[in-house]
């Protein structure tokens, strides 16, 4: 029972020190500012805020697993990264937007969060219409940017751009 209890606890512990990092004063869970410390892969980042650094899971959208123990790099995973790179420089400050109709953290103690770069731009939107996200449901509740996300892959998909080329469209099959 303790074995089972120890990550949950330690989740919980991930997610009140997050929450508190995150929140303005007063207690506001609005727009946080954030300086990108690295891209982790298509759909994650690590930056620091409030002076800890913490992952950042981008809201809905999933990109071709790189990373993931016991799953090969996936079909795009490579570019999705590359891009990522590109978008979300180490060193650039950032806006992380979260979404009330969404946890405030995963499983894994990540911050959930729309990323916005300085000059305007959604990063979950750029990763779409480069082709190299799909558009992301968790648990049957869809993010509230859900209808722009969807437009911007179909736009993707309709001009075979990103994993749609590379891949077919299949967001994790094997790199082979």
């Amino acid at each position: 029972m303790r074995k089972r209890a120890l990550p949950i606890v330690l989740a919980a512990l991930v997610a009140i020190v997050a929450a508190r990092a995150t929140t303005g004063s007063g207690g506001s869970t609005g727009p946080v500012g954030a300086t990108v410390v690295r891209p982790v892969d298509g759909d994650t980042i690590r930056v620091e805020a409030g002076g800890r650094s913490f992952s950042v899971r981008l809201l809905g959208i999933d990109t071709p697993e790189t990373h993931r123990p016991g799953t090969p790099v996936e079909c795009g995973g490579v570019e999705a990264s590359a891009n990522m790179a590109r978008l979300a420089r180490a060193g650039e400050r950032v806006t992380l937007e979260p979404d009330p109709t969404q946890d405030r953290v995963d499983r894994y103690g990540r911050l959930l969060a729309y990323v916005r770069l300085h000059d305007g731009t959604l990063v979950e939107d750029a990763q779409l219409a480069g082709g190299w996200a799909t558009v992301y449901v968790y648990g049957d509740h869809p993010v509230r940017r859900y209808g722009q996300f969807v437009r911007d892959q179909a736009a993707a998909r309709q001009a075979g751009r990103g994993v749609w080329r590379e891949c077919g469209g299949d967001f994790h099959s094997s790199r082979g």
